[in-house]
């Protein structure tokens, strides 16, 4: 569809150019940092969705990891809610990334608006984070 592909800015270059095209609407920022094509009809294409992956990325904010997509059921949102019946269900998703197995044992520790979940067991690792 597109016969031109541009190279678009990320990360460190991304986030300096976005400095200084602050004045700019949306897609001009889009097209200034090359997240854009232009189409057989030589029409312009603002790609946003790119661009605004890449500024999360740049930003440090990964959206999940592309590995996981495998077209069946719903990629990790890093969000869930509370199920009708009072559960929250985090998903296969996660538990694989964190490579945990059927059986695998936790402690839950309750906070303020928050829930710990430390795992028991000799695979625990050290690095645990809030």
């Amino acid at each position: 569809m597109a016969d031109t592909k541009t190279t678009p800015l990320t990360g460190k270059a991304l986030l300096q150019k976005m400095k200084e095209i602050t004045h700019l609407p949306k897609r001009e920022k889009a097209k200034e940092c090359g997240y854009y094509s232009i189409t057989k009809d030589k029409q312009v294409r603002v790609n946003l969705t790119d661009f605004y992956d890449a500024l999360l990325a740049a930003r440090g904010i990964p959206l999940g990891p592309e590995s996981t997509k495998d077209g069946r059921g719903r990629e990790p949102t890093y969000r869930v809610s509370v199920h009708k019946n009072g559960q929250i269900v985090i998903g296969s998703t996660y538990t694989q990334e964190m490579g945990l197995k059927p059986g695998d044992e936790f402690e839950i520790k309750l906070g303020y608006k928050h829930i710990h979940l430390i795992q028991l067991g000799e695979n625990k690792d050290s690095d645990d984070e809030d």
